[in-house]
């Protein structure tokens, strides 16, 4: 069972003909769209997700030793539709990042390689997520701020049992 600590949502409202309104618990406010606006696609936003997970975390890990003096990052996949169903294929992502002159930025560049791979196969949350394919679980129902009411939560287990 997972622990408040653990939980991570967003909540949802539509603002408008294919266009949606995602809230998170900080306050943060993110449109998002069906493609026939300038709004991001929920596939810009998980390819947004990808790069922006890796962004952070090889900030973090080359950061210890310099900070970039150049950063872009480009993230692309190919939605197909096959027996599979409608999914992203191909799904890569690209840093292009410099360091500073000097011996923090010459640290930084020889963790690079390292921290690439760390964000791979184990730090980048959304990667690994994607990469191990826990199953997604789509259902109706009355949202409430009740956690009681809310079915997905496994009662705690009864101490006097």
């Amino acid at each position: 069972m997972a622990d408040d600590e653990t939980l991570r949502a967003i909540d949802m409202v539509r603002i408008g003909e294919h266009r949606y309104k995602a809230t998170n618990g900080r306050g943060g406010v993110l449109p998002i769209g069906g493609g026939e606006d300038p709004d991001f696609t929920p596939v810009e936003l998980l390819l947004a997700a990808l790069a922006g997970c890796g962004a952070i975390d090889l900030d973090h890990l080359t950061g210890k030793r310099a900070p970039f003096a150049s950063f872009a990052a480009h993230a692309e996949g190919h939605k197909v539709r096959d027996e599979g169903g409608n999914h992203l294929t191909g799904l890569t992502v690209t840093f292009d990042v410099t360091f500073p002159e000097g011996e923090g930025g010459d640290a930084a560049r020889e963790a690079l390689p390292r921290s690439v791979r760390q964000i791979q196969d184990r730090l980048c949350t959304v990667g690994r997520t994607v990469t191990l394919g826990d199953p997604v679980v789509y259902r109706t129902g009355e949202l409430s701020t009740d956690a009681d009411a809310d079915d997905s939560i496994a009662p705690e287990p009864d101490p006097s049992a």
